[in-house]
């Protein structure tokens, strides 16, 4: 199982990967017709937000004391 810290690292390499390519991106995008141009474009922004939503989890997840996220006993 790969750690939160491991994610939260893979989270946020996938983001810089995502803003250094994207001068490269409009590069490719601007063969393609206006209306292919506008979908791959709107599918790049999705993956990014959800990307960042993602992060922002995880950095809450990881904000939260370890005993709290672990199931215990009933009393």
């Amino acid at each position: 199982m790969i750690t939160l810290d491991e994610r939260i690292a893979r989270t946020q390499r996938l983001l810089r990967r995502l803003e250094d390519d994207q001068p490269y991106l409009r590069v490719r995008l601007s063969a393609l017709g206006p209306e292919h141009r506008q979908d791959a474009s709107a599918y790049a922004d999705r993956v990014r937000a959800e990307a960042e939503a993602e992060l922002q989890r995880l950095l809450t997840e990881r904000g939260t004391p370890y005993d709290w996220s672990l199931p215990q006993p009933a009393d």
